[in-house]
């Protein structure tokens, strides 16, 4: 399920179910192994599409106010 934004994503305890971010440094608290890194991964992984903060796209090409009035 973690294919839903980039098939690419690879699975990380920020993306977990199970994991929440420490505050004061990059840990993830897991409640399956405690306090881990935020690359690691274990087979309670489960992808939350909530954490996950898509990259910005930026606009590709010039525009002018022609191109946005009635």
């Amino acid at each position: 399920m973690a294919s839903i934004f980039n098939k690419k994503l690879s699975k990380s305890c920020s993306f977990c179910v199970h994991g929440n971010k420490s505050e004061y440094s990059d840990e993830i608290f897991c409640a399956k192994h405690g306090v881990t890194n935020k690359r690691d991964y274990c087979r309670h992984y489960k992808y939350d599409i909530l954490k996950r903060v898509p990259d910005k796209v930026k606009p590709t090409g010039t525009f002018s106010e022609e191109d946005f009035s009635l």
